[in-house]
């Protein structure tokens, strides 16, 4: 039996914890209703919610953040949203 290596994730566990805290920042931003801009394209970001009455038509997309040219796509569960506020 050969034994196990241990594998470093530190910098990979790094990245992920930046990336995820720069997503969370931007989605309190634009449920706060700032404007962002995608970080690829610099093109304006959009927020989608969902309908706020049973009359509101159904929209394509899920409740999000996108990105006209889809650079950008962040689907958001809006039951965790309610925890955010």
């Amino acid at each position: 039996m050969s034994e196990t290596q241990k594998l470093d994730f530190s910098a990979v566990n790094g990245t992920t914890l930046e990336s995820f805290n720069q997503q969370k920042n931007l989605i309190k931003r634009m449920l706060k209703g700032n404007s962002a801009q995608c970080s690829e394209c610099n093109k304006p970001l959009t927020l989608q919610l969902p309908p706020n009455s049973t009359k509101a038509k159904a929209s394509e997309k899920a409740p999000g953040i996108y990105c006209a040219k889809g650079c950008t796509d962040i689907e958001l569960d809006m039951e965790a949203v309610e925890f955010m506020k």
